[in-house]
């Protein structure tokens, strides 16, 4: 039996969980706003929220006292990102006082060839969730980010650069504003301006190729870090290839307790994981340069960034339905749906006390995740199907070639494994000294990069812990299905 005739059978389990009047719509206006007990605190909160992973897009500078094309507001005004879809905090002088959107974050990189201040992206700006009820905001922190469209945000700052860049009253005006906060030089600014928006320009082409609009809440995001690395860092577009299989953002409670942390069942080893995100998320990286002396491999992925987000997410608890704002579960059908699940479910999911994982290191143990071929699950392969999964030698190596034997070309995995694994190897060491027991905990208690799972799936789905289910909609890995009911 296949996943969407077992969904279809546990129809009336879910009615138990049904309710009306939520939607995903604009927060600006909306006063009032709930946060459910998921076990953080408020410093923990804000850490995920503008925790820097060493994302480095713009200039914070510019970013801050730049103009959105064709509108009096600024980028950074609320306004705009709510019309993007960024989620808007309450004020936080401490930790946000700037008030950046969730999500956005401000990134120092104190020396290197990247040094500098800037504005980047973070994990919280695509797993924050937020449902509307009757009025209310209900915040869903570490769920998938439902509203924020990557591609409109990334394409309205390229549009606000070049647009800055040729109106000499623009530029001044943004002058005026970062001159409000000290003194500015202006000819820096101007260089720093039109090297960025050069920048962006090439992010916008040769990173989000995108055939068909992916709308809110969905985006290609492995297709994303393979052309931010294989084309965008390298320049020979050539590498760069359409992303075609815009998707969901998946959950993040329980992930890092999980023996696999990617939704397509390809890797076990978080930190991996995690810094292949920051390189579709922005941070710079050089993969130009002639020998690793010169710069070759430099990035500003921030190692202790990323682990001080995964270690936050670790603390993470799955929403539980909130009864007095949604209503009270109908417990006999929540019963009745209990024994289905274990019925037709269980064999690929897992749900409290869950089943673990074997042993590794130091004897930890993991959340056991099915990883289950895209056939049994149904729903369609297309993600599965692209660049990043195919045996096929397409990817130009260039000046790279001398890491591969020679080769001009090799499959897009083989790409990422050898130049990913010196990137983030280059960037553990600048980032040490570790302990082993910290060394170890980095990695899932797991081998390091250079040694991947024996075993790798193909062409799987991983099936998570479903905890907290009810709060992730619109369901399936492609979000093609709106509500619990539907």
């Amino acid at each position: 039996m296949n996943f969407l005739s077992i969904f279809s059978k546990n129809l009336i389990v879910v009615s138990a969980l049904t309710f009306s009047g939520v939607n995903f719509a604009s927060d600006y206006d909306i006063k009032e706003l709930i946060r459910l007990n998921q076990a953080w605190n408020t410093q923990q909160r804000a850490d995920y929220y503008w925790g820097s992973q060493g994302s480095a897009l713009i200039s914070y500078d510019i970013y801050l006292a730049l103009q959105v094309a064709n509108s009096n507001n600024l980028v950074n005004d609320p306004r705009h990102s709510d019309a993007v879809g960024l989620l808007i905090d309450t004020p936080d002088s401490k930790n946000n006082p700037d008030n950046l959107p969730i999500g956005i974050t401000k990134t120092t990189v104190p020396s290197g060839q990247f040094t500098g201040i800037y504005m980047g992206l973070s994990c919280a700006a695509c797993h924050t969730g937020q449902l509307q009820y009757k009025g209310k905001q209900i915040r869903i922190d570490g769920g998938n980010g439902n509203r924020f469209q990557l591609s409109l945000w990334i394409s309205s700052i390229s549009s606000a650069l070049n647009a800055t860049l040729a109106d000499p009253q623009l530029f001044q005006d943004m002058i005026k504003r970062m001159q409000e906060k000290g003194t500015v030089n202006e000819a820096d600014v101007k260089r720093r301006l039109s090297e960025e928006a050069a920048h962006l320009d090439k992010i916008v082409k040769y990173q989000f190729i995108l055939p068909y609009p992916e709308g809110p809440g969905r985006m290609d995001a492995l297709q994303l870090i393979h052309n931010a690395l294989m084309a965008v860092a390298t320049n020979d577009f050539s590498n760069a290839y359409p992303s075609v299989a815009p998707v969901k953002p998946p959950f993040l409670w329980n992930a890092p307790q999980s023996a696999w942390v990617q939704w397509s069942g390809i890797a076990d080893n978080p930190l991996k994981r995690n810094f292949g995100e920051s390189l579709g998320a922005f941070t710079r990286h050089d993969l130009t340069s002639k020998t690793e002396d010169q710069g070759l491999f430099d990035t500003t992925s921030d190692i202790r960034g990323i682990v001080k987000l995964e270690n936050t997410v670790k603390q993470l608890a799955p929403p539980q339905w909130p009864e007095h704002i949604f209503g009270k579960i109908d417990q006999k059908k929540a019963q009745l749906g209990k024994k289905l699940f274990a019925q037709n479910c269980m064999q690929c999911h897992t749900a409290y006390p869950y089943r673990w994982s074997a042993q590794r290191e130091q004897g930890k143990r993991f959340i056991e995740n099915g990883i289950i071929p895209q056939q049994i699950v149904g729903t369609d392969g297309t993600q599965l199907n692209e660049v990043s999964f195919s045996p096929k030698p397409v990817i130009s190596t260039g000046a790279l070639a001398s890491y591969f034997g020679g080769k001009t070309k090799v499959a897009s995995a083989d790409f990422n494994l050898t130049i990913q694994t010196k990137m983030i190897d280059k960037a553990v060491k600048k980032s040490g000294p570790y302990s082993k027991d910290e060394f170890m905990g980095m990695n899932a208690y797991t081998s390091f990069l250079n040694d991947p799972p024996a075993e790798v799936p193909i062409h799987s789905y991983k099936a998570a812990a479903i905890d907290g289910l009810w709060a992730t909609g619109p369901f399936l890995h492609n979000g093609s299905v709106p509500s619990i009911y539907a």
